[in-house]
């Protein structure tokens, strides 16, 4: 089934082109990976996938509805990180995600799943203000996933946490992968992020996809990973 449809897109900031003609398609249960160095375009494409942006032309469709006519029923299924997510500080982790499970008018027991889907178990009587870094990028997922979305948008969630908690995420989320048929749209500017989670690689720079496809078929004896194909595509790595 296909999940997110974008047709032509394009978004413009006064004289910045952040999106020019983007399309694509991302099917059920896919993790696709929105690659490409910092001003590239991914986040202004992702807000317009969730309904945060409007684009200037062109359609985006998520399963066939659109934001204009259906945003009340695509909100239900839709679940959203950013890079920086700020949470009341005196509040515990587990108050926090009482509080946002109101919304969606759940109980204690799925806070309860998300806390331990999300290994914050140790954690979740601790008040918001004194996690590192690595443990408030939990906590924003474990909201991200309370209403077990069908689509999860996750805008570079690792930007700034250091390896180990970096590798920590990257767990969860292959665990999600492994239990349930949730779709992913990642955006990154780590190539081993997108390498060992997504399926689906969508290489954007200067608000276009110069290269998609899965990863086995990007990837050729000129460009061994995908660090080489950007150099090789662009002339320059993807933190310039």
């Amino acid at each position: 089934m296909l999940q997110i449809e974008v047709k032509n897109v394009f978004k413009s900031f006064k004289d910045v082109k952040a999106v020019r003609g983007i399309s694509l398609t991302i099917e059920s249960g896919e993790f696709a990976a929105l690659l490409g160095p910092n001003g590239a375009g991914k986040t202004t494409l992702v807000e317009m996938m969730h309904g945060l942006k409007k684009p200037d032309s062109g359609e985006i469709f998520i399963q066939g509805k659109t934001w204009q006519k259906q945003e009340h029923e695509l909100r239900k299924i839709i679940g959203l990180s950013l890079q920086e997510t700020r949470f009341a500080e005196k509040l515990t982790i587990y108050e926090t995600l009482r509080l946002f499970a109101s919304f969606f008018e759940l109980g204690d027991k799925r806070v309860n799943e998300v806390i331990e889907l999300t290994a914050l178990q140790s954690k979740q009587h601790a008040m918001t203000g004194t996690l590192s870094g690595g443990q408030r990028q939990r906590l924003a997922l474990a909201v991200a996933l309370l209403n077990q979305p069908e689509i999860l948008f996750l805008d570079e969630p690792t930007t700034g946490l250091d390896p180990n908690s970096r590798q920590d995420l990257w767990h969860i989320l292959k665990s999600l992968k492994d239990q349930s048929k949730t779709t992913l749209i990642l955006t990154t500017h780590y190539m081993e992020e997108a390498e060992s989670l997504c399926d689906h690689i969508i290489i954007v720079d200067e608000g276009q996809i110069i290269k998609e496809g899965k990863l086995d078929d990007l990837l050729d004896e000129n460009s061994r990973n995908l660090d080489e194909l950007f150099i090789n595509l662009t002339g320059r790595t993807i933190n310039n």
